[in-house]
Formats: structure tokens, C-alpha cells, sequence
């Protein structure tokens, strides 16, 4: 039998345990892949693995930079007493950016008129913004177009002659960096040359020139630059599973039997009845659905580990709730249940459930509910052992 959570605490009904010592070997592996500074990802939370344990452990293990999305991120991870270089890259033109730039934290660029607000800010703040210029190479997604690279180069030139803006970076990013040979990647890369080339025409002298992602950063190493931005391979996943560069995923996703029945043959299960029951078996109630982040896409595909076996998930994933067609195993009340783990047992790995569900990990990852409980293991100098804890 198990028990989730600490003492003295509520039991949750389950856990995600994130081992901090795989985070930092992922950003020691990933870093001597390039001679370039890494700027580790911890948007959505460190991908649902919690924001300030991931960001202390990445900037011990060698990540120079941080990057998030939104300005309430950033603001947190500087009211965690996190100072390293951060980056922000999404926002709206007429937020009040003053606060972010009172904090030293840049802020990426994707327009005229974003910019105009951010200089806005800086003018309160009494100190100059520090900017990433975006070009949208390709994506079609964030970043100036062609079209308006040239008025925004221009405009970012302008204040900065006047101190109200210092252009640290010019960057963009890839569509198709997990299919190296796609020639896009090819087209996106001249393309941004060709916007630097203009910046840096113009007078503009950025520090950081940056492009690459996780799968970039492995796969397309013409595209490292100044800086490489390195994300679900933080976490462990392959960007490039047929590439593999020896990452070790960081987080195990377990809950526990609540339990059990002996059915007959031919027994309908969970809503509509999907599925139904070969021959006598038994059924083990796991008190996880999808708003635990269990997707409910993954539905008649999907298996779990108990006792040392994959089990199917049988039935539709329910909001609170799984049912597992275990057989004949002896399986009882309080038995540990692997929803997903590292592989080395051969258990159910985020990715397994990623392709169940016809999605990425970043979204099983991120879908991860407030419910679920973390539990952090820690740094450590030796051998992986899977048992130390540490309270963050």
C-alpha cells in the first residue's frame, strides 16, 4: 500500500513527483551540445512542473537565462528572489509594462505599436527597456512580418537614441525544427539573416541573436547563435526521438487503487459502455480523470502500470476518475498506480500518452491539474535513486 503526500498534510488522491537531479542533467546535457548561452523555458508553470524549484535547479545546473510567457510570470519569478536574465515574450500593446521594466526583465517585441508601449513604460519607470526585436521568419504566429520589420528596426533605433529602449536581441523561431531536413527550416533561417542584416544595418548592435528551440538545438546546430531556447527537452522529453541525446524525463504522474470488483464477462464500463469485458476479471478504480490531466482523448487506447504490468484503461476517462481492466492480478486497495514514469520499468511514458491521446507531451504536461500534488526530489551528487524528497 502507498500513501501520497506528506505527513501532516491532506493526501492527495495523486501525485506528480519531479525529480529535480533529471532537470539538472537535462540542462548539463543540452548545454555541452552548444557553445551558445541556454535559456531554459519555465513558462505554464516549468510545463506543470512547478516554476521556482525548476528555475533554481536549471540556473544551478548551467541555464544562463529564463524565459516565460506572460509578465505575471515573470513578476513571480522575481518575487521568488530569482534575478537571472528573463525573458518575456508575450503581451499586449497597452499593458503597463513599467513594473517588468523596473524589474529588469526583457521583453520581446512584435510590433510597432509594442513597442510604443513598452518605451510608454519605461518613460515611468525611469529606466531603459530592454527589448528582443521578433521577426516572424515563417511561423505566421508572433513576430513583425516583412512588411513591418523595416518602420519597426527603425522605431526601435529611434528610442534608443533617446534612452528610453536598449535592443538586447533580435530572435524568431522555427516551424518545423523537429524535421530537420524540412528545407522551411532552410527558408526560415535566410529570411532571418536578412532581418538581422537590415537591424544591424540600421545601426541597432544586438547582444543576443537567437532562433533555435529543443529540437534545434539538437538537430540544427547552424541555427544556435547567441542564445538557444530549450524547452520540453528541460523535461526530459527527445525533441528528436530518432536523435536521441540522453535526457531523462523528469516526472512520474502516479495516484493509487481506491477499489476493486470481480466482474463477469461481458460487463459495460464507464459512460456509453465502450468497452466491455472479455471474461471475468477484475476492475480497479484509480481516482484520476481529466481534470487531474489523464486526457480523456486517450480513451481505449490508453494502459497504466500496476504490479509490474501495462493494464488498459477501460472505458472513457472520466473527470475524477479511471476504471483498469487488471485481469487476474491480485490487485488490491491502496496498490500503487504509474499513470506515467520515466520507461525504465517499462511503464507508460509521457509520450506514450501523448500519441494515445493524439498530442504533443507539452500539453499532458502542462494539462496537469491544481489537485495533484508535487513532490520534489532533489539534486544529489550520486547514482538516481528515486527516493530522496525535498520540500521546495
Amino acid at each position: 500500500m502507498i500513501r501520497l503526500g506528506g505527513a501532516g498534510s491532506l493526501t492527495p488522491l495523486a501525485e506528480a513527483v519531479v525529480d529535480l537531479d533529471a532537470i539538472a542533467h537535462n540542462v548539463r546535457t543540452l548545454a555541452g551540445r552548444t557553445g551558445a548561452e541556454l535559456l531554459a523555458v519555465v513558462k505554464a508553470d516549468a510545463f506543470g512542473h512547478g516554476v521556482l524549484p525548476v528555475a533554481r535547479t536549471v540556473l544551478a545546473a548551467g541555464a544562463r537565462w529564463l524565459g516565460v510567457t506572460s509578465r505575471a510570470e515573470a513578476l513571480t519569478l522575481r518575487a521568488g528572489r530569482i534575478d537571472a536574465p528573463l525573458l518575456c515574450w508575450l503581451h499586449g500593446e497597452d499593458e503597463d509594462f513599467a513594473p517588468v521594466v523596473a524589474a529588469r526583465i526583457d521583453l520581446s517585441v512584435a510590433s510597432a505599436g509594442h513597442l510604443r508601449g513598452i518605451a510608454a513604460g519605461a518613460g515611468r519607470a525611469g529606466v531603459p527597456a530592454d527589448v528582443h526585436l521578433k521577426v516572424d521568419t515563417g511561423l505566421s504566429r508572433n513576430g513583425a512580418p516583412d512588411g513591418e520589420w523595416p518602420e519597426l528596426v527603425r522605431l526601435a533605433r529611434g528610442f534608443e537614441a533617446v534612452g528610453r529602449v536598449r535592443v538586447r536581441g533580435v530572435w524568431s523561431h522555427l516551424a518545423a525544427a523537429e524535421t530537420p531536413a524540412d528545407p522551411r527550416n532552410t527558408t526560415q533561417m535566410r529570411r532571418f539573416g536578412r532581418a538581422l542584416a537590415w537591424a544591424r544595418a540600421q545601426g541597432l548592435t544586438p547582444d543576443l541573436v537567437h532562433l533555435a528551440n529543443s529540437a534545434a538545438l539538437v538537430g540544427l546546430p547552424q541555427t544556435h547563435f547567441d542564445l538557444v531556447r530549450a524547452g520540453i527537452a528541460v523535461y526530459g522529453v527527445e525533441p528528436l526521438p530518432e536523435l536521441p541525446v540522453g535526457l531523462r524525463p523528469a516526472m512520474t504522474l502516479r495516484s493509487r487503487v481506491i477499489l476493486t470488483k470481480r466482474v463477469a464477462a461481458g460487463t459495460g464500463i464507464s459512460y456509453g459502455h465502450d468497452y466491455l469485458t472479455a471474461a471475468p476479471t477484475t476492475l480497479a478504480l484509480v481516482p484520476v480523470g481529466y481534470a487531474d490531466g489523464v486526457p480523456r482523448a486517450a480513451g481505449g487506447a490508453a494502459q497504466v502500470w500496476i504490479q509490474g504490468r501495462r493494464c488498459r484503461v477501460a472505458g472513457r476517462v472520466t473527470m475524477d476518475q479511471i476504471v483498469v481492466d487488471v485481469g487476474d492480478l491480485p490487485v488490491r486497495t491502496g496498490d500503487e498506480v504509474l499513470v506515467f514514469g520515466p520507461g525504465d520499468r517499462g511503464e507508460p511514458t509521457v509520450a506514450d500518452w501523448a500519441g494515445w491521446a493524439g498530442t504533443n507531451p507539452h500539453e499532458i504536461f502542462t494539462g496537469i491539474g491544481a489537485r495533484v500534488g508535487r513532490r520534489y526530489l532533489p539534486v544529489r551528487a550520486g547514482r538516481h535513486s528515486g527516493r530522496e524528497r525535498v520540500n521546495v
